[in-house]
């Protein structure tokens, strides 16, 4: 019996110290810089995937833990998801980042206007659709120009899925429509056939692609032409150029729907974070002042942006997206 327990003791010795030798090997790897950063790159790093939704292959880049707080990025025209390619991994180690491109919109299917009707309401629709087949019951709105009518009326369907709100260059205000720039594009939603020609022009000429960029920017140095490079080549893919057509002249009834917003802002009360690119030539930096009257504690920053404030100050927003979020409670 004695020998019986001497050898059980022993094999417990033995048990216990490769226990400690495993112990201090896994600390050993999470210790080792090396090692780490490749665990990290693992949640930043961004995968590309497509899904169907009613039909239509929607494309979205993802990236970070699936059990963190999810951030929805929606873009802006005439992008895609590309537009947070420099974002994402830049917070894609504290949340999870789902961006889409929407229908006619970077590698999401593109259908022509007689087989998808191109409205804002149309577009929410899929993109509420999508975040229910991905499971995406809870997320912070990122929202910039498209995005803004995008995300305001996925936050209007289902607000209680939405956490937060940063709204960077999206206008849910008059104030942010400058009136000599809009007012050509007014006269194209009140009548189309006479002022067709010249908003199609605005919205696919090499000029006006670079300026949405670049806008007032005293650095035009530091934007890169493929910015907008890739932007034209887009625009100018086969029937893309009417299907923006069709859901420029839609954007009439986001101005429309500016008063839902509004409220939507006053009686949720989202907590909300304003990025603006302060050289944006396309919405007012009065924008900024308006959003203020309906959420008077949102916390508003202007950066050294233009429309596309990312392609300046993404390390600035960045971090101000961090410590805005760090601050939000989950819900």
């Amino acid at each position: 019996m004695m020998i019986d327990l001497e050898k059980a003791f022993r094999r417990l010795m033995r048990r216990l110290a490769a226990t400690t030798c495993l112990a201090m090997a896994l600390a050993a790897v999470s210790m080792s810089p090396v090692l780490s950063a490749g665990i990290a790159a693992d949640h930043t790093t961004t995968v590309y995937n497509s899904i169907r939704v009613d039909g239509l292959k929607i494309h979205y880049r993802e990236a970070g833990p699936r059990p963190a707080p999810t951030i929805l990025l929606l873009h802006g025209f005439p992008s895609s998801s590309r537009m947070f390619e420099t974002l994402i991994p830049l917070l894609a180690d504290r949340y999870h980042i789902v961006a889409p491109d929407y229908p006619g919109f970077g590698y999401s299917d593109a259908p022509p206007p007689d087989r998808f009707d191109y409205t804002f309401d149309n577009i929410a629709r899929i993109i509420d659709r999508l975040t229910e087949t991905l499971g995406l019951n809870r997320y912070t709105l990122y929202v910039a120009d498209y995005g803004g009518p995008v995300g305001f009326r996925l936050a209007l369907a289902h607000p209680e899925r939405v956490t937060a709100l940063i709204i960077q260059n999206a206008v849910a205000h008059d104030d942010g429509l400058d009136d000599k720039l809009w007012a050509p594009r007014r006269a194209f939603w009140a009548d189309r056939a006479t002022y067709e020609g010249r908003v199609r022009q605005g919205l696919i000429s090499p000029e006006a692609t670079r300026a949405r960029h670049v806008g007032n920017s005293p650095h035009p140095e530091r934007y890169s032409p493929d910015l907008w490079e890739d932007e034209l080549a887009f625009l100018n893919r086969p029937g893309v150029a009417q299907i923006q057509l069709e859901l420029f002249y839609d954007y009439r009834t986001n101005v429309a729907a500016y008063p839902r917003w509004q409220e939507y802002l006053r009686e949720s009360k989202p907590p909300v974070l304003v990025t603006w690119g302060r050289y944006d030539p396309n919405f007012s930096v009065r924008e900024v002042e308006a959003l203020r009257r309906d959420v008077p504690d949102a916390e508003v920053h202007i950066v050294d942006g233009g429309h596309f404030a990312l392609d300046e100050a993404v390390d600035e927003i960045a971090a101000l997206i961090g410590g805005f979020l760090s601050k939000v409670p989950v819900r």
